[in-house]
């Protein structure tokens, strides 16, 4: 449950957690530490310090733009809304192969050319403006995933234990009903974030022995967060590739 009485940032409590101190993050991203030191006390960060700091404290950019609550950079949103109404498909093909074949869809995804954007990343509806809180971080970040409700509803169903409405998920976000302990471990199944990680961020305590993630849902939850730059025509050619191997794969127990 949240502490009311807790008023530290969510990346003072992701350092406290992690044991590390705003001298030795500012030392291994080579950034000052004042500007480390103000962001955690709750100054807006520059942007330049956010990318800086990113791969330190082994978080997307992206999700530390959504962190700080700052706008995502189009540059690091995701390029075509349209492919991300594919992501679930994808992901629940994903979790049916074996770790081989996930990898090698990974692997494909990667090889892909990066397409340029020409289009502006287009405001959030208003539905997906949320106030400050726990709930609605967790729904930007998965926005970050190119997951709107509806597929991020889809993908918690595919993933994990969790299946929800898509209205209810924007009621979370909006914090009008409460994000779980559970429910939380499986948002960090999907975010593909340490469960205790996300705790610490959002100050929401987790069990201690938390259910073990399912290695084939974190490889699907990565896959998702791969596809997030490529277009629709190539998400779709991703998808071609899973549902062959999938076909391959089921086609000598047919036989048999």
């Amino acid at each position: 449950m949240t502490s009311e009485a807790d008023s530290s940032t969510p990346m003072a409590r992701l350092l406290e957690r992690r044991e590390l101190s705003p001298l030795d993050l500012s030392q291994r991203a080579g950034v000052g530490a004042h500007e480390v030191r103000a962001f955690l006390d709750g100054a807006t960060p520059n942007p330049l310090l956010l990318r800086q700091l990113a791969s330190t404290v082994d978080l997307h950019a992206a999700d530390l733009f959504v962190i700080a609550g700052l706008p995502v950079p189009d540059d690091l949103a995701p390029l075509d809304a349209v492919a991300g109404r594919l992501a679930a498909t994808l992901a629940g093909l994903a979790i049916l192969l074996p770790a081989s074949r996930r990898h090698q869809l990974r692997q494909a995804v990667r090889s892909m050319p990066q397409e340029t954007r020409t289009q502006p990343v287009p405001p959030l509806p208003l539905r997906e403006q949320y106030p400050p809180g726990p709930g609605g971080m967790i729904l930007r970040m998965l926005r970050n995933r190119n997951l709107d409700w509806i597929g991020s509803a889809k993908c918690l169903a595919q993933l994990t234990p969790h299946y929800l409405a898509a209205s209810t998920l924007g009621m979370i976000g909006h914090g009008r009903k409460e994000l779980t302990p559970d429910l939380l471990v499986s948002f960090a199944t999907l975010l593909a974030v340490p469960a205790d990680d996300l705790a610490a961020l959002t100050n929401i305590a987790i069990p201690r022995e938390a259910p073990s993630i399912n290695p084939a849902a974190s490889d699907a939850a990565q896959l998702i967060w791969d596809i997030r730059r490529l277009t629709a025509t190539q998400t779709q050619q991703i998808l071609d590739e899973a549902e062959s191997m999938l076909a391959a794969q089921e086609a000598p127990q047919r036989s048999a």
